[in-house]
């Protein structure tokens, strides 16, 4: 079966597995089906595809917010992103010390210019504000 295939690579989100069994040919209300079968199962979990997106994100870089649209728009239930994903947790300031560190090596901007340069690239890895200004705040640092 093609949707097992497509899970024994990566976890998918419930609607992702329905999107992608539809584009293939398969009527939505049988997609439904494919898709309420194999979560009763427990082989589709949207859950474990939070769990698991969240932690390879993180890895990669990307803050909070990035990683809540990128969930919203695989049709995950906000009640399931709250539970994996604590927006305002003070964890992520620490995450971006790590990025500015492999980016920047660390160091603090210099400039006005340099800090708006930093900050505008941590806020397009999404970031909030209250966290940037935390971590590019000179008092903030280790």
């Amino acid at each position: 079966m093609l949707a097992l295939r497509w899970l024994a690579r990566r976890e998918h989100s419930r609607r992702e597995l329905e999107v992608k069994l539809v584009r293939k040919g398969c009527a939505a209300e049988l997609a439904a089906q494919v898709a309420a079968g194999l979560e009763a199962e427990g082989l589709l979990s949207d859950e474990r595809f939070v769990e698991a997106l969240v932690r390879v994100r993180r890895q990669r870089g990307c803050g909070p917010l990035r990683i809540q649209k990128e969930l919203q728009g695989k049709g995950v239930a906000a009640d399931v992103i709250e539970r994996w994903l604590d927006v305002a947790g003070g964890d992520w300031v620490e995450e971006i010390r790590r990025i500015c560190r492999r980016k920047y090596g660390g160091k603090l901007p210099k400039s006005l210019s340099e800090r708006a340069k930093q900050a505008r690239f941590l806020q397009y890895r999404g970031f909030t504000f209250e966290q940037i200004q935390q971590a590019l705040n000179p008092r903030g640092r280790d």
